[in-house]
């Protein structure tokens, strides 16, 4: 999705928000972490093939994988274009089966080669997380992005800023520091930009739809709250994780997930 700068809020007060709404999840988390229990982590990928994902590209019926956009290569989940003439604005998506409500989930993404042609000029070395999404099944034929929240994923072009780590927000919004907001992507406090192509790590803890952070390389980049479907105002605390494409090709790998609470 596209980044858009913002100036940050500069209210009285929005500083110790922004400090507790970091602080009292990881608080409450540890008192109700047993003592010397291990983190149970569940791989949702196999790194052999797509078992358990499904694939919904605009214009193409569900699971159709049109030119073989995501694959399994090196034992990473992958979005190409190699065999694609133009975009022509296929925005797919690849949605995991189950959907989950209170979870963290991390995962290490990396951008390589050029944009396909046809790309939005936003869209390059752009992909991102959608979670608490609508399934896969329940998409329109030509519909390109489902009702979600995203973390969006950015990768630099080699000079300048373009940080990773924003909040998107496709038929819903969200919270931050207390205040309603209705832009579509709404940049990170303290996110850097990555350029080139190696891995970064990219972590985010979801608390149904009450309070949501983006962890970059074990750096909390931004915390939002108060999840919202856009259409009806209703609270958004669930839903499934998917993977974009967008246009520009991506490896994934390392993809896990830790069940906080589960409806």
């Amino acid at each position: 999705m596209r980044a858009i700068r913002l100036k940050q809020s500069q209210k009285t007060g929005s500083g110790i928000y922004f400090l507790i709404s970091l602080i009292l999840p990881f608080m409450l988390l540890l008192s109700c972490q047993p003592a010397g229990e291990k983190e149970e982590w569940i791989s949702l990928f196999n790194g052999q093939d797509l078992d358990g994902w499904d694939i919904k590209i605009a214009g193409y019926e569900l699971n159709e994988n049109f030119g073989n956009t995501f694959r399994v290569e090196d034992g990473n989940l992958v979005v190409s274009y190699d065999q694609y003439e133009e975009f022509e604005n296929r925005f797919g998506h690849t949605f995991y089966h189950q959907p989950f409500s209170h979870y963290k989930l991390r995962l290490e993404y990396r951008f390589f080669g050029e944009q396909v042609s046809g790309g939005a000029g936003w869209a390059y070395r752009n992909n991102g997380v959608m979670f608490h999404s609508q399934s896969a099944a329940s998409m329109e034929f030509d519909q390109h992005f489902p009702v979600s929240v995203e973390a969006q994923l950015l990768g630099g072009p080699g000079e300048g800023e373009r940080p990773t780590g924003a909040v998107c927000t496709p038929g819903t919004n969200v919270a931050v520091d207390g205040e309603r907001r209705y832009e579509h992507c709404i940049q990170p406090f303290l996110s850097k930009t990555f350029h080139g192509d190696d891995w970064v790590k990219f972590e985010l803890v979801v608390y149904g739809d009450s309070l949501v952070h983006h962890i970059v390389e074990g750096d909390t980049v931004f915390t939002y709250s108060n999840l919202r479907v856009e259409e009806t105002g209703l609270p958004l605390g669930k839903g499934y994780i998917a993977l974009q494409a967008e246009s520009h090709s991506t490896a994934f790998r390392n993809i896990e997930i830790l069940v906080m609470e589960q409806d």
